[in-house]
């Protein structure tokens, strides 16, 4: 098959990967297999694939130089002997051989591999070299890469299993992807006996080539596929996954499992910003940004799973519960509701209806005991009556095993009804072997059951917090955009930042840092630099008493901390008092070189809300955003919530609603509301002045006050970056659109 003309077209295409490369249909749509490293070994993975693939509908091709069959099939001795065309190929050789196989691959245009073998980057240096080889060799001829070190792919729908698993997951709706080849059986297993159906089945391994963004994109596009399930150890190319991410999410669902939870980077913070912005915090903003629902164990994973693949996503938070036991009932209630939904309220029209049937002791409320002497046809009525109620949004069916219980004929009576509401719709079916049965006809009919209610009810609230997210992200992509700012602004900003690294500096004074502020719109409070007592108390008389004075200096940053502040001063002498005893206290906690004078300013009653309005940078996703309750104890209150840049006034909002603050801002106690259009085009000025000047490190305005009246920073901060660093290598943000830069959803 040298003719690399002699490849015809797939039956199923999708369009190329967003970066311009070859799309993925080679690997998971192939028409032709070739395995290299075939093998009739027992035990071995070259022979489990090659168990795997004798029940491929199309082409599979062994290779194997020293054996003329494998398995009773014809062996050949290299991918050039083949005698058709190789949509896939898939590779168990040793690591060593590896760049070899696919630089063979290249040359005889094979599109796609799968790497199987092990011995790369998780074997050290020397496997980090044989790394760089094979994609050497795949290059000349675009040829694109799974692996290396994965457990393989499978798509049960084409019958294609190009895995060393045992076993065929079933045909259905989910993509299952995963980082770890060890869960992908343990996940296969899980998913027949619960008949959990997938798409796909693809185990990532070191992701050498293809990245969770191609992933995305691929079965974004595939019809099969209606909802991804990811278990991920490492976001690999961050701006890749959110951009593919921003596109697919908004269409379907995508829950994430990431491992690895990270504490914040430890450094010496100049600002509050960068203590508070740990880098799983940021993951956790870059998902709920996309519309990623993130998940925290393997157990809510796999429910996700099942519910996504049998069960529609819930319009709204209300549930509601039918039980014949009132404990486990209030169980459920308890999860459901710390975790996010509600109950839902019956109407006085669904109460009336279930008293004409149900025995005058029923709870009357939801949830909705039945009673432990509930039959099978009870627990249908019920169904049926609170289903076509316009306030339920789902229904969670409880079943506690008692003497006169009727498990599967109650499972049976629910099968009926498991379609007919549109709603999503659980099942707790509790107990050992004696509900077995009932639970297997509940899952034969699509109904997902769970060991206990509380389970059901945090898996209904993960649904209802996808759902909710995604159509946040639909409405916030409705908004209105924010023009970009001028460039006269930005070269000025970019001339003020420039100015002080030719000097030499990382570090801007607060009065630079509120000038720089002040470029970009966002009022400051007035401060006047005096470098000697004399000029404090004149700059203090003309401004007008009470004032401010605080530590002027340019390495320092933490001014409370060496005594630089200096709150009411009413008069001349306490100005001078003021003077002398900053003087003192820097000389004395570090030195009198750091004291430069002081900045004197009006003292603001602070007849508002004290916020904090800051920016960090994080190693994967660029510049971050922290937003919340601010003032002196901001680590203490941990009122902050983390967001990605760039914002418009919608996502600006929806950003502040998460925090406790926020209901304060809206008017509390008689207090006047925020004005929170103006503080939403400020956080989106601030937004750009991060975005576009890229030598700020870490910036804050702490407080930020807030108020009725007026919005003002009284301080500020700037960190900038290193002279030394390299321009090219200065971080941009992981997002480049305040909106997702998709289409909007079908």
């Amino acid at each position: 098959m040298n003719n690399p003309t002699l490849l015809r077209p797939l039956d199923t295409q999708t369009s190329a990967a967003p970066d311009g490369r070859a799309s993925l249909d080679s690997m998971f749509a192939p028409a032709s297999v070739a395995l290299i490293g075939a093998s009739a070994k027992p035990g071995s993975v070259g022979r489990a694939l090659a168990e795997n693939l004798l029940g491929f509908p199309g082409a599979a091709y062994f290779i194997n130089p020293q054996h003329a069959e494998v398995l009773g099939r014809q062996t050949y001795p290299d991918i050039g002997s083949v005698p058709g065309p190789v949509d896939l190929a898939i590779i168990a050789t040793p690591a060593p051989t590896v760049a070899h196989c696919v630089r063979e691959c290249a040359r005889n245009g094979v599109p796609a591999a799968i790497i199987i073998s092990a011995g790369f980057r998780e074997s050290g240096p020397a496997g980090r070299e044989l790394e760089q080889q094979v994609l050497a060799a795949a290059s000349p001829g675009g040829l694109r890469l799974l692996g290396p070190n994965c457990l393989g792919a499978m798509i049960p729908h084409r019958d294609f299993n190009g895995t060393f698993a045992c076993g065929m997951a079933k045909s259905g709706s989910v993509a299952f992807l995963s980082q770890s080849g060890a869960l992908c059986t343990a996940v296969l297993d899980w998913s027949l006996r619960e008949n959990v159906g997938f798409s796909a089945f693809v185990s990532v391994g070191a992701m050498l080539d293809v990245s969770w963004g191609d992933l995305l994109h691929h079965f974004g596009q595939d019809p099969h596929t209606r909802s991804m399930v990811c278990y991920m150890e490492s976001i690999g190319d961050a701006p890749a996954f959110l951009a593919a991410a921003n596109v697919v999410a908004r269409s379907k669902p995508i829950i994430v499992l990431k491992v690895g939870h990270t504490e914040a980077a430890a450094r010496a913070a100049a600002s509050h910003t960068g203590a508070l912005t740990g880098s799983d915090a940021v993951l956790d903003a870059a998902f709920r940004r996309v519309g990623v629902l993130r998940v925290n164990t393997i157990a809510e994973m796999f429910h996700l799973a099942e519910l996504l693949s049998k069960q529609p996503l819930p319009p709204g938070p209300r549930l509601a519960i039918l039980t014949n036991a009132g404990g486990p009932g209030a169980l459920a209630t308890d999860m459901l509701v710390t975790h996010g939904a509600e109950l839902a309220p019956l109407t006085v029209a669904t109460r009336e209806q279930l008293n004409s049937f149900l025995p005058p002791p029923w709870s009357h409320d939801n949830p909705v005991d039945l009673l432990g002497d509930a039959d099978a046809t009870r627990y249908a009525r019920a169904l049926e009556c609170v289903a076509a109620d316009t306030t339920t949004d789902g229904l969670l069916v409880i079943l506690t095993p008692q003497a006169m219980t009727e498990s599967t004929a109650t499972a049976e009576a629910l099968k009926a009804a498991a379609n007919r509401s549109g709603k999503p719709l659980l099942a707790s079916w509790m107990g050992g072997a004696g509900v077995e049965g009932a639970r297997a006809c509940l899952n034969a009919a699509g109904i997902p059951t769970f060991d206990f209610p509380d389970t059901a009810a945090r898996a209904f609230a993960l649904m209802w917090r996808y759902s909710n997210s995604r159509r946040s992200l639909v409405d916030t992509t409705d908004a209105t955009e924010v023009p970009a700012t001028t460039p006269s602004i930005q070269e000025e900003a970019h001339l003020f930042i420039e100015a002080r690294r030719q000097a030499g500096r990382t570090l801007l004074s607060e009065v630079e840092a509120k000038q720089l502020l002040a470029i970009y719109g966002i009022p400051t409070v007035t401060s006047q630099v005096a470098r000697t007592e004399d000029e404090a108390v004149q700059f203090a008389e003309s401004l007008g008493f009470p004032v401010v004075l605080k530590l002027h200096s340019e390495t320092l940053t933490h001014k409370t901390d060496v005594g630089g502040v200096h709150l009411d001063l009413r008069d001349a002498p306490a100005v001078r008092c003021a003077w002398q005893s900053i003087a003192d206290r820097v000389r004395e906690r570090a030195g009198a070189q750091h004291f430069l004078g002081v900045t004197v300013q009006p003292m603001i009653r602070l007849s508002g809300y004290e916020l904090i309005l800051g920016s960090s940078v994080d190693p994967q996703f660029g510049p971050v955003l922290l937003f919340g309750a601010g003032g002196q104890l901001v680590e203490v209150f941990h009122d902050t919530v983390v967001g990605l840049p760039p914002l418009n006034p919608a996502v600006a909002l929806e950003w502040m609603k998460s925090t406790r603050i926020f209901t304060a801002l809206q008017g509390v106690r008689g207090r006047r509301p925020v004005d929170l259009k103006a503080l939403t085009q400020l956080l989106v000025r601030f937004s750009q002045l991060v975005t576009e000047q890229p030598w700020i490190a870490e910036i804050d305005i702490n407080p930020l006050l807030a108020s009725a009246d007026q919005l003002l920073a009284l301080d500020a901060r700037v960190v900038l970056h290193p002279s030394s660093m390299p321009e090219a290598s200065l971080p941009r943000p992981a997002l480049t659109h305040p909106l997702p830069a998709g289409n909007r959803e079908q």
